[in-house]
């Protein structure tokens, strides 16, 4: 990948949405901020004519499926942060359900290793948080922390931590190193066989429901386990109403609980489900239009902190096959902005500030990252993503950087395009394209 000049101006940049100034980058962070910069500052600098496009803290995403190592037919550390850089994002939490798990300290240095060789954007390893992800006997916490990855979120995600002891246990654990816990909330009881959301689409369909208490009341009893020890949960891809009302009211309590949502879950329904199209098949399922408004509001309301892609690739022979014998899972990395802009910007809900907050400075927040997530302010590292939210195109997964092809959103035309992602001050995708 070339590296470009050490300087680079954004000339007439809408920071945050606001009114368009000047950007001036140097030496990997943001030297000057403001309208119509004077030439002698600004001399042999690149220039980048942004027209008024939007500039916003590059994305960093809690929630990501790399799938390295282990499942590289479906995506690698390096596909998958080129897909990460076309979306405008600068990190990714690597999720641990790989094979092997990263459940110990040489898998997540690893992937750590393989994101800093890739440079499309910082990989963060997730670790597991219990052995294999089989729920009975707690992983390395403490090495995984103590590695060179230095892990500070655990998830089983793909499976939920069931067992209450051992839930117990790894909050209390986590809690020396200001840790969090990011529970994937799934009763697996109640969720035995189930193929989509529970009701009436289910019925019609006489397909398995998944009911929406099979994540409400792991989510109810985590929150009361962490406020019990004093201790850190984040709840994955939340996606029901009644989930919404159970985070408000830990929240209320002035507990420490986060909460993600998936764009996916913003925007799409479980009525999709009756084409069979195994595209919407998805852990957790696609929930009622109910559901979708209550996240939306509760996205607007700070009640749910943040959007994570929970991207999901899948090889076309798992997705390509009957609906029953289908992966569960959506690639989301390279349209989780446009997706964003559709549901919660051009609806009003929310502007380009407050998308930079959901987006950028919550995740890494949670995530516990330095230098990403921060303001776009002089002195601060140039992660930036310049969108153009006027752009307007056809999703075509064939053009995708994933290796993956299993988007929801072939062929519905989404607002905005990512036209520059900046990586401390390098462009890893200039004019839309990679570097």
């Amino acid at each position: 990948m070339s590296h470009s000049e050490n300087r680079t101006l954004l000339r007439a940049a809408r920071v945050l949405g606001g009114e368009p100034q000047d950007v001036l980058v140097e030496d990997g962070r943001v030297a000057a901020v403001g309208q119509r910069l004077p030439d002698t500052a600004t001399r042999g600098a690149e220039v980048i004519e942004a027209d008024g496009q939007v500039l916003l803290p590059g994305l960093v995403d809690l929630h990501t499926h790399l799938r390295e190592p282990g499942r590289e037919d479906s995506e690698t550390v390096l596909t998958g942060t080129r897909a990460a850089a076309v979306g405008g994002f600068t990190a990714v939490h690597a999720m641990a359900n790989t094979f092997p798990v990263a459940d110990t300290a040489g898998v997540v240095e690893q992937v750590w290793r393989l994101g800093q060789e890739s440079g499309y954007c910082d990989v963060q390893p997730v670790g597991a948080v219990t052995v294999g992800l089989e729920g009975r006997q707690l992983a390395e916490l403490g090495a995984m922390f103590e590695s060179a990855a230095g892990v500070r979120v655990f998830s089983d995600d793909g499976k939920c931590v069931d067992d209450a002891v051992i839930m117990r246990r790894a909050l209390e654990y986590v809690k020396a190193f200001d840790g969090v816990i990011a529970q994937h909330a799934q009763e697996p009881r109640l969720t035995e066989g189930a193929q989509m959301n529970e009701g009436a689409v289910s019925a019609e369909l006489g397909l398995t429901g998944w009911p929406a208490v099979a994540e409400e009341s792991i989510i109810a009893r985590d929150v009361l386990l962490a406020a019990h020890v004093g201790s850190r949960v984040h709840i994955c891809h939340l996606s029901t109403a009644g989930s919404v009302e159970i985070v408000r009211w830990a929240k209320s309590k002035g507990w420490n609980v986060t909460a993600e949502v998936t764009p996916h879950h913003l925007l799409l329904t479980d009525d999709l489900v009756r084409s069979y199209d195994p595209v919407y098949k998805v852990n957790p399922p696609l929930r009622t239009e109910a559901d979708v408004l209550a996240l939306r509001e509760a996205l607007a309301d700070g009640t749910i902190d943040c959007v994570a892609t929970d991207h999901a690739p899948h090889p076309h022979e798992d997705k390509d096959c009957e609906w029953g014998a289908a992966a569960m899972g959506m690639v989301g990395l390279e349209t989780a902005l446009s997706v964003v802009q559709h549901t919660m910007v051009d609806t009003g809900l929310l502007d380009w500030a407050q998308v930079a907050d959901r987006m950028s400075l919550r995740p890494a927040r949670i995530g516990r990252l330095t230098g990403q997530g921060r303001p776009v302010a002089e002195g601060e590292p140039a992660n930036l993503v310049l969108v153009d939210p006027g752009h307007r195109e056809a999703v075509d997964p064939a053009g995708f950087a994933s290796r993956s092809r299993n988007s929801p959103y072939r062929g519905r035309e989404l607002p905005g395009r990512v036209t520059h992602t900046l990586l401390r001050g390098r462009a890893t995708v200039r004019e839309g394209k990679l570097v």
